[in-house]
C-alpha cells in the first residue's frame, strides 16, 4: 500500500463547505472521526441521507414492518447520531432517493439542485469501486452531475466494508480514545447493531471500528486505527490529476 498523506497535513482552504452524500443512513459515521476534525476547525459541514436504508432493518425492530415505518426509524437513528456529534439539524437532510423508477429523473435533478445549491468545496461519499449498488450508484450520479455543471471541487472517496480496491491517498488516522468515541456515535444506529450482531455475531461498530485497526495496521501506521480515503480534484468538472 502506498504510503497516505496524513489528512490534517493537508493545506486545505479555510472555511470550506463539506458535503457528505450518505448512500444509507450510518454512512456519515462510518468516516466521522475526519468529519469531527474539520468541524471542530470550522469548516461547514452538510449531510446529505440519499436514500431510506429501509431494507437493512430487521422485521419487528422497534415494532416496525413496513418500509415507511424502517425508513422513518433509520431517519430518527441518524438525526440522534447527528444531534450526539454536534451536527446542526438544519444541516441534515432526507432525499429518499431511488425508491421508484418512475421518479429516477425527479430524484437526478433534486440531487443535481442540492450540489447547485451548496457548491460544496469538498464532497465526501463511499468509494465507487464498490459490491453495494447504491455506493455505486452514488459515485456515478455525483461524476454525471459533476461533468454535466462543470463543477470544481475535490472528492473525498472513503474506504467501506464493501470497497472491493481504491488508492490511498489520505489518512486520518485515531488513537483509542476517538475510537470509544465514534463506537458511541455508532451506536446510535440501532437497527445496524442488532442486524449485524444477527448476521455476524459483532456490532456494527466493532465492524466499522475492526476496518479502521486494519487499515492502520496495513499502512505501518503508529496510531491504532485510521480512515482511508482516495482523493479526487475535478476543475470545470474535468476529473484532474491532483
Amino acid at each position: 500500500m502506498a504510503v497516505a498523506q496524513p489528512l490534517s497535513e493537508r493545506p486545505w482552504p479555510p472555511c470550506m463547505t463539506a458535503l457528505v452524500l450518505a448512500p444509507h443512513p450510518d454512512d456519515f459515521d462510518a468516516i466521522a472521526v475526519t468529519l469531527r476534525w474539520l468541524h471542530q476547525r470550522g469548516h461547514v459541514l452538510h449531510l446529505a441521507v440519499l436514500t431510506t436504508g429501509a431494507s437493512g432493518v430487521d422485521d419487528g425492530h422497534g415494532d416496525t414492518y413496513t418500509d415507511e415505518a424502517k425508513a422513518a426509524l433509520r431517519e430518527q437513528e441518524q438525526r440522534a447520531s447527528c444531534r450526539f456529534f454536534g451536527l446542526p439539524e438544519s444541516r441534515l437532510s432526507f432525499l429518499r432517493l431511488w425508491g421508484a423508477a418512475a421518479l429516477q429523473a425527479q430524484d437526478t435533478e433534486r440531487l443535481r439542485a442540492l450540489l447547485l445549491a451548496l457548491r460544496p468545496d469538498l464532497v465526501f461519499m463511499p468509494h465507487g469501486n464498490d459490491s453495494n449498488a447504491t455506493h455505486r450508484r452514488t459515485y456515478q450520479s455525483f461524476r454525471a452531475i459533476a461533468a454535466a455543471e462543470k463543477l470544481s471541487l475535490r472528492a473525498c472517496l472513503n474506504q467501506d466494508a464493501k470497497t472491493l480496491g481504491m488508492r490511498s491517498d489520505l489518512v486520518m488516522p485515531f488513537g483509542p480514545a476517538d475510537a470509544q468515541w465514534k463506537a458511541e456515535l455508532l451506536c446510535h444506529h440501532g437497527s445496524q447493531q442488532q442486524r449485524n450482531l444477527r448476521t455476524r455475531g459483532i456490532g456494527f461498530d466493532e465492524r466499522v471500528l475492526q476496518l479502521n485497526r486494519d487499515a492502520a495496521t496495513a499502512a505501518g501506521l503508529e496510531q491504532p486505527f485510521a480512515e482511508l480515503f482516495e482523493l479526487e480534484r475535478y476543475l470545470f468538472g474535468e476529473l484532474q490529476q491532483d
